[in-house]
């Protein structure tokens, strides 16, 4: 089944690893779920007119929560790094470093 780029990229990871990833030019997104890797390939090609070499995902589970005597559980998320091909870049980290 194929989906629009924006359904399958969430958001942009933003931390300290993501950020000493980006010096390897890999980049990390949080994805949907449900997404594989040649749908994330795909959309990070569109979105960002790159070309993707690698994809690598895993998926985070989410943590047990407490609030008193309640307990809750924070949602599984996915998340991909994406490696680019030498020269390549995505504009939208540049301004971060």
């Amino acid at each position: 089944m194929l989906r629009d780029a924006h359904d399958i990229l969430i958001k942009p990871l933003v931390t300290e690893k993501s950020m000493l990833l980006m010096e390897e030019n890999k980049y990390c997104f949080m994805v949907n779920k449900k997404a594989n890797k040649i749908e994330i390939r795909n959309a990070v090609e569109s979105l960002f007119k790159v070309r993707v070499l690698n994809v690598t995902t895993r998926i985070m589970k989410g943590k047990i929560k407490r609030m008193g005597r309640t307990q809750g559980k924070r949602p599984d998320t996915k998340r991909a790094i994406v490696t680019l091909a030498a020269g390549e870049k995505i504009e939208v980290f540049s301004n971060l470093q």
